[in-house]
């Protein structure tokens, strides 16, 4: 299955190691939606380029129109990176209603913005689900969208060559459009 990050790119980076689009940034995380680095490192993907470029620019609705500096983290231009997951990888699919009512959660708490209660329900899937590469869920931006996240125990990832982001790259444009910032 093919999946999107965008990301900080270091060009010199290799693809496990820091700035690398396979990466898991555990050291930095904590305030992610499914994040518990005690316990895991986390890549948070989406299966549409638009929708993680559109993670990455949400910050910015109602800032006003959209500009280079937005596509900028920690002094680098951000980048889409291709990463293929193997078609078999388990994945819990908080977007299918069985799967909901079997983990015992409502739609609400997959897409509120509170953290407390989604890095919850993440640990105790992580725990649960042993075999479970990541957690597929709607995005909060857009609900046609999924998102994936992939727990640093997924196994045969690759990534693909990434793609420096511009003002006028497709999948920015079609973001900026949804987030009122085109």
């Amino acid at each position: 299955m093919r999946l999107w990050r965008v990301l900080p790119l270091d060009p010199k980076a290799k693809p496990r190691e820091p700035g690398g689009a396979l990466w898991f940034p555990r050291p930095l995380q904590g305030a992610g939606r499914h994040d518990n680095p005690e316990l895991y490192g986390c890549l948070y993907v989406t299966e549409e380029p638009a929708a993680a470029v559109a993670e990455a620019l949400a910050p910015f609705r109602g800032s006003g129109n959209l500009s280079p500096a937005m596509l900028e983290r920690a002094g680098r231009t951000l980048a889409l990176a291709p990463i293929d997951a193997p078609d078999d990888a388990s994945l819990v699919d908080l977007d299918e209603p069985r799967v909901l009512r079997a983990e015992r959660l409502r739609p609400s708490m997959v897409a509120t913005r509170r953290r407390t209660p989604t890095q919850e329900y993440a640990t105790r899937l992580f725990e649960k689900h042993e075999e479970a590469a990541g957690l597929r869920w709607w995005s909060t931006l857009e609900s046609s969208w999924i998102n994936v996240t992939l727990f640093d125990r997924a196994r045969r990832l690759r990534a693909g060559a990434a793609e420096r982001l511009t003002v006028e790259h497709a999948a920015v444009a079609e973001a900026a459009e949804l987030l009122g910032l085109a």
